[in-house]
């Protein structure tokens, strides 16, 4: 029997929803080998955050200190590793988010675990579970088998379905024996970007700009608020410094899958595709009718986004 260890991400007591489709690919897992799914919380006065996460069906062990207030890779990694010891899990899963992306591997290193990145499946079961992740953004997907003792991966959470709620979950103390003055780092501050916006990966509508707004994100911020949307971009338009990086979609930027994704005056790169193609519908705005990013979209106006975003604001408008 190998138990499965899901780390949680929260902010301000509640799961984010990445990590909600990591409690899905930890169930896909634990269904695989027999095992039983372990969910982790850590922080300080997180305990609302570990009682949604009970409310999955799962065993949740709560590491509440004053010590984790704050995300520390040095004070959090030690504590993942004696509570993947405690609940005997041989498997550690994590959202491919910021967090999960910086935690886990460290997390892997302590336990002597073989370590997979951005997983988009599983297959085989028992001790054969196999693992798909892409290659070369996305043009290759290789089958990987992780052959130590405990093994750890990140899971792409636009590709697993989230858990759903279910009874017989449970919240125990998870010891935290980290001794905040041997840190070698320490926590300054934290600038949290306020928006009335929703986060860019938890959106149902994204409106995305490319190197053809030209710097122009004006009409396409008008759109994604009358949509309630977020706003995301190409790497060009972060490169050349016409919006923060935290917009970014792609290969090196976030990937997303809401409902409805307009990419306006975007080529459609490889890179840009491999963080948007989840998206349920797709809907292109390129004056250039060769532009790949059609060959993907659900919907595509050939066209100058200067004209065709008011007139389509206009539209929506007329709707409500």
């Amino acid at each position: 029997m190998s138990n499965v260890l899901v780390l949680a991400e929260q902010s301000h007591g509640k799961l984010k929803k990445a990590t909600l489709a990591a409690m899905g690919a930890a169930q896909q897992l634990a269904k695989r080998t027999g095992g039983q799914v372990v969910g982790l919380v850590m922080g300080k006065g997180v305990q609302a955050a570990a009682d949604e996460m009970a409310s999955y069906g799962l065993t949740v062990r709560l590491a509440d200190a004053p010590v984790l207030e704050h995300y520390l890779a040095e004070s959090w990694t030690p504590v993942v590793a004696e509570a993947a010891k405690a609940a005997g899990a041989t498997w550690i899963v994590a959202a491919a988010t910021a967090f999960g992306k910086d935690l886990l591997p460290r997390a892997a290193a302590r336990l002597g675990a073989a370590t997979a990145t951005e997983v988009l499946s599983l297959s085989g079961d028992g001790a054969n579970v196999l693992l798909k992740r892409p290659m070369w953004a996305g043009n290759v997907i290789a089958e990987v088998e992780l052959a130590t003792p405990v093994k750890a991966f990140t899971i792409r959470p636009t590709e697993f379905a989230p858990a759903q709620k279910a009874g017989g979950g449970s919240v125990t103390a998870q010891p935290v024996a980290v001794d905040a003055g041997s840190l070698k780092t320490r926590f300054v501050e934290f600038q949290e970007v306020k928006s009335e916006r929703p986060e860019l990966t938890e959106a149902r509508v994204v409106v995305a700009g490319g190197r053809g707004t030209k710097g122009d994100f004006k009409e396409l911020e008008g759109l994604a608020d009358d949509l309630g949307a977020a706003v995301g971009a190409s790497r060009a338009a972060v490169d050349a410094g016409w919006v923060p990086n935290d917009w970014q979609v792609g290969q090196t930027g976030k990937v997303v899958a809401p409902e409805l994704y307009i990419a306006a005056g975007i080529s459609g790169a490889i890179q840009h595709v491999a963080g948007m193609k989840g998206a349920k519908v797709i809907v292109a705005i390129n004056k250039d009718p060769e532009a790949p990013i059609f060959q993907i979209a659900d919907y595509g106006l050939v066209g100058d986004l200067f004209k065709a975003i008011p007139e389509l604001r206009e539209k929506v408008k007329s709707g409500k």
